[in-house]
């Protein structure tokens, strides 16, 4: 999978457990850390683990796997590495206190707005 098709989909599956204020930041032009960044917020360290770990099973069903994975444990910023796109689940006084969004500002970052189905 191409790596911003990766990374909108990782996006896109935070905002299926109501994961706020997702962002994809393409870092592509700036590093070669990783191409993109996920970087969402759950309201709760039981949040925290739900999204993460049904980024993990979905992935795993469709055939990639986290390369590495850290912070379950704590459950206040829970990173999953997929190589080329990297997750970060933040609790929001976590995410503020380490501000991904000042230290990465020179990347493109594009805010993932959950659209509601459309009514039939």
């Amino acid at each position: 999978m191409h790596p911003k098709t990766l990374a909108r989909r990782l996006a896109d599956l935070t905002l299926g457990k109501k994961a706020s204020d997702v962002k994809i930041f393409d870092l592509r032009r700036i590093t070669n850390v990783a191409d993109f960044f996920v970087v969402c917020s759950a309201d709760s360290d039981v949040q925290v683990k739900a999204i993460s770990n049904h980024l993990i099973e979905t992935m795993n069903e469709e055939g990639m796997k986290p390369w590495h994975v850290e912070g379950l444990q704590k459950r206040q910023w829970v990173l999953l590495d997929f190589v080329d796109v990297v997750v970060h689940i933040f609790l929001p006084e976590v995410r503020d206190f380490y501000g991904l969004e000042r230290l990465w500002g020179d990347a493109e970052i594009e805010e993932i707005i959950d659209v509601p189905p459309a009514k039939s």
